[in-house]
């Protein structure tokens, strides 16, 4: 099976780490970013890997010669950056032959099952995460604290993880220059065409800064992860 990880984004809030490795280069754990995303997706049986790059696409062709992953891999390099959508619209030739394939965002660390992701009739559908508060939360009894929870998951409150099952049914609505956020999940949802599954047990957590680096390492230190 196939997966497509985007590998273009220039990481500015995490420089100077970015300033000569891309994003999903960055180690947590001891490892990149995107090793630990591909040994995750190994378990769920893919083994095919299509990286769509843009910014130091050396750095990750190069990784993968370095590397035995186990995997079969193909990096397509933008000239320019095509945001999400036209990052996935350019690889659409690699896919077309697919009855269904995964799509992640390249700097997120998840463990959750992508074996349970469903599409029935949609053409895509996105795996959905409770959001973490960033902050500590006080609960009172009137004008009484009666307890403190540091940053507990807010369980009525659901995010896109950026981990993504798609059918080539979404081609024919990708941008060839923009993003699949803005511009192609909002028709698909008008059309509902647009699946969102809910985890409820699993580990979400982005790498967007220096401190989500260090807390997801922390994470990963424990086991609370893998």
């Amino acid at each position: 099976m196939k997966a497509v990880i985007l590998a273009g984004g220039f990481g500015k809030r995490l420089r100077p780490l970015t300033d000569t490795v891309p994003k999903p280069l960055v180690q947590v754990g001891g490892k990149p970013i995107m090793e630990w995303q591909i040994n995750w997706l190994k378990r769920y049986g893919y083994d095919s890997f299509i990286i769509t790059a843009s910014y130091l696409p050396d750095k990750i062709v190069k990784f993968f010669e370095s590397n035995k992953l186990g995997v079969e891999s193909e990096i397509v390099i933008e000239q320019e950056a095509l945001g999400t959508g036209g990052a996935l619209k350019n690889v659409e030739h690699l896919l077309k032959g697919e009855k269904e394939f995964v799509m992640v965002n390249g700097d997120n660390i998840t463990n959750l099952n992508v074996g349970e992701m469903r599409l029935g009739k949609n053409a895509a559908s996105l795996a959905l995460t409770q959001l973490r508060s960033p902050y500590g939360i006080i609960n009172t009894d009137g004008e009484e604290i009666t307890s403190f929870v540091e940053k507990p998951l807010l369980k009525d409150c659901w995010i896109n993880s950026g981990v993504y099952k798609m059918t080539p049914k979404v081609f024919g609505y990708l941008p060839k220059n923009g993003s699949i956020e803005t511009e192609t999940f909002p028709e698909l949802a008008k059309q509902r065409l647009l699946g969102g599954i809910k985890f409820h047990e699993c580990y979400w957590h982005g790498t967007d800064t220096i401190k989500d680096v260090e807390e997801v390492t922390k994470d990963l230190s424990a086991k609370k992860i893998f």
